[in-house]
């Protein structure tokens, strides 16, 4: 199995950053693509970054160039910088990623459990 879990969230003043990580862990031959979304109260998950394998990123354009997703491969961690926070940032904020299990095997999807980010005006 495999879990990722999320860390780096909390409580920031508008304008302010944060870095959130993603850290990977259990049965992994490879991890392809991951992600970041974020979920506010009463509203659907939203994507807000992507990252390949390779570095390729795609952003929301909510973004807006204040964050910065990167990943380590050989610590099969991914992070989330996110700088000029504003208070409608504030959401629950989860990574997924595409991994291969063994060398053979499918891709399949995993998430981690979120972190809380919450920005004051």
């Amino acid at each position: 199995q495999v879990q990722l879990v999320e860390s780096g969230g909390g409580l920031v003043q508008a304008g302010e950053s944060l870095r959130l990580s993603c850290a990977a862990s259990g049965s992994i031959f490879r991890i392809g693509d991951m992600g970041w979304f974020r979920q506010a109260p009463g509203q659907q998950r939203e994507l807000v970054a992507l990252i390949t394998v390779g570095g390729g990123t795609n952003y929301a354009v909510f973004v807006k160039g204040r964050f910065t997703i990167s990943r380590d491969n050989a610590k099969n961690t991914m992070y989330l910088q996110m700088n000029g926070l504003k208070p409608e940032d504030t959401a629950v904020y989860s990574c997924n990623a595409a991994v291969r299990t063994w060398f053979g095997g499918n891709e399949h999807t995993f998430w981690g459990q979120g972190t809380q980010v919450t920005v004051s005006s």
